[in-house]
């Protein structure tokens, strides 16, 4: 009797083993792709679930946001220009199911595409293009990213350029060119004040013209000069100053009274 006892202890104890080892515990965002004697079985998670040991086999999927960093690939611009550039990928697993049974890896396959599909879309843009609409770059390539991951259940949702470099000879060509457009700027900006100037300036000849300022201003000079000076200064006087001086002069005589008042 004692040894059946035996027996039977250590059966329960193997089926309270093979019953352990099929207990699984999975997170919040975690699924488990199941698969019995090969064949697709459906997904579980989250919480405690239990499945059958040998018989089944799980794939745990991490449904969090995942980045891939692309690395850096050579790539030929639209006017032959060459740029070293890398990326950072995000994605998110929304089928488990097809994540594992459609692709080997998807890691590594959206990594793959990711750096062709890189190229592909600076091959297509200008290097201006490409340096001051980096988004819509960044647009282009997240769409064509998305298209081929989804029939591995994989939502790409978002593409950023990170780095972008140019060879030294582009890079002082553009130095030259901001330079140029700088200075081009200033030129423009100088013309246009003296441009205002020379219309104030005129504005200003005009109205002494009309009112007698420009005789007065004259005089006024002639003044300081005289006073500040102690050489003699020739200024030939215009017949119209002449004029003017003469009737001004008159009309102090007029003004003077005379000996037989």
């Amino acid at each position: 009797m004692s040894s059946h006892y035996g027996i039977l202890i250590f059966l329960l104890f193997i089926i309270l083993i093979i019953f352990i080892s099929g207990i699984r515990l999975v997170k919040e965002y975690e699924r488990v792709v199941i698969f019995r004697l090969g064949r697709f079985n459906g997904v579980k998670g989250p919480g405690l679930f239990w499945i059958i040991p040998y018989l089944d086999k799980s794939i745990k999927v991490d449904l969090r946001t995942q980045v891939i960093d692309v690395p850096r690939q050579e790539a030929i611009t639209k006017d032959n220009v060459p740029a070293v550039v890398n990326a950072a990928v995000f994605y998110q697993i929304n089928e488990p199911a097809k994540a594992i049974i459609r692709v080997e890896n998807y890691r590594y396959a959206i990594s793959q595409i990711a750096q062709t599909t890189l190229r592909s879309v600076i091959g297509a843009v200008d290097l201006d293009e490409l340096l001051s609409n980096r988004a819509k770059v960044n647009a282009e390539i997240l769409t064509l990213l998305d298209e081929a991951s989804d029939a591995w259940g994989v939502d790409v949702s978002k593409v950023e350029l990170k780095d972008l470099e140019l060879p030294d000879n582009m890079k002082r060509a553009m130095a030259k060119q901001a330079e140029s457009e700088r200075e081009r700027r200033s030129r423009i900006i100088l013309a246009e004040g003296e441009l205002e100037a020379s219309k104030k300036l005129s504005e200003a000849a005009k109205m002494m013209s009309e009112h007698g300022g420009v005789t007065l201003r004259l005089l006024q000079t002639i003044q300081e000069i005289s006073t500040e000076n102690t050489s003699t200064v020739i200024i030939p006087f215009p017949a119209d100053l002449t004029g003017a001086v003469s009737r001004m002069l008159h009309q102090n005589s007029k003004s003077l009274p005379s000996k037989e008042d």
